[in-house]
């Protein structure tokens, strides 16, 4: 059996004081961010987070702040208000959907913090009516680590965090991306482009890896990963209008230099949209000179003209089972922790053709 790691060796690791390495992990301040984050890295390098009991001052939950709660029975539901994540998003909307409905089926109530400070989270819990969290897109390592060191139970969707150990949900991204491109090489397109910055979210990194291993695959393609600028566009936004620009420079500079991809694959809808957009912009037909696929399946998606092929990720289905991952953890804390993977389905509408010869 492994020994116990210690604080004392995370210090020694880093060749600071057991003392820093405390205050770092304890959430309470006294030291910078960066030496947080040093602390935090090396304590989940070295294995601290993942073994039982991992904090020897660990806070318990009857000496955080108490609030009125209306539910005795409430889940906790972090969606920070970052990246457009809020309960109007056509993507985020949807997944609070699915956590909302199956907490009331299971007659629970719900009560949604979009708060990012760890300080002014702690605020939001109460001892006697939270059974857990639910955290919903892109959540900070801080705050992450805040809640592990509480020991609330925590599921998190759409989103994971390699150095926090907790159960997660996602859409079965890579596989659905692999499909999706075997599709348009099957279509006879040779050459693509994947649109989408891939360190915006781990969604984002998986759906490029799929469409890479499809490439990669094709004998004729010599696609080394030293050579993926030829087959990426990092492009950043939020909006479809943040990425039409970008898309639009672009495609200028590839039709001068004629290495334009007949397909655009792109990392979700809205990038999807703002590069149909900068196609036709272009004079480009889309899908006759180009096509152009999106992941999410928004209701933007089949409502532009042309409808856009997509993936669709089941939103509500990823909230309840969220929910119900959330339940089990609370019934079974030593379970080991589990990624649920939800199918998406590939969506196949008009801006999608074979290539031109």
């Amino acid at each position: 059996m492994s020994n116990k790691v210690t604080m004392q060796q995370i210090a020694d690791h880093l060749g600071v004081s057991k003392f820093v390495v405390s205050k770092a992990l304890s959430g309470k301040g006294g030291v910078s961010e960066a030496t947080q984050e040093r602390v935090i890295q090396a304590a989940a390098q070295l294995g601290y987070f993942s073994q039982k009991n991992a904090y020897v001052k660990s806070m318990k939950l009857e000496q955080l702040p108490k609030v009125p709660a209306a539910n005795k029975q409430s889940v906790l539901v972090l969606m920070p208000n970052i990246r457009f994540q809020t309960k109007e998003s056509l993507y985020w909307g949807r997944i609070l959907d699915g956590i909302s409905s199956r907490l009331e089926e299971e007659g629970c109530g719900m009560v949604i913090v979009s708060e990012q400070s760890v300080d002014h989270f702690l605020h939001f819990l109460n001892p006697n009516g939270i059974l857990g969290l639910i955290g919903v897109g892109e959540i900070s390592t801080p705050l992450l680590l805040e809640v592990h060191r509480i020991g609330l139970p925590m599921v998190l969707v759409d989103h994971e965090d390699m150095l926090i150990p907790t159960d997660t949900v996602f859409t079965n991204n890579y596989e659905s991306m692999y499909r999706l491109t075997k599709h348009l090489i099957g279509k006879g397109h040779k050459r693509l482009c994947f649109v989408g910055n891939i360190n915006y979210s781990r969604s984002f990194k998986d759906r490029f890896l799929g469409f890479r291993s499809a490439l990669e695959e094709q004998a004729d393609y010599g696609l080394a990963f030293g050579h993926r600028e030829e087959n990426l566009l990092p492009v950043e936004g939020f909006e479809h209008e943040d990425f039409q620009e970008p898309v639009r420079q672009w495609a200028v500079k590839r039709l001068k230099s004629k290495t334009m991809p007949t397909a655009l694959l792109c990392a979700n809808d809205m990038i999807a949209i703002g590069a149909v957009h900068a196609m036709q912009e272009l004079g480009l037909s889309v899908p006759g000179e180009v096509s152009v696929t999106g992941f999410d399946n928004i209701d933007d998606s089949y409502r532009m003209t042309p409808a856009l092929t997509t993936v669709h990720v089941p939103k509500e289905t990823l909230g309840k089972r969220a929910v119900e991952r959330l339940l089990s953890r609370i019934a079974s804390k030593q379970e080991p922790m589990e990624k649920l993977l939800v199918a998406g389905e590939l969506l196949y509408r008009e801006s999608t053709a074979g290539a031109q010869s």
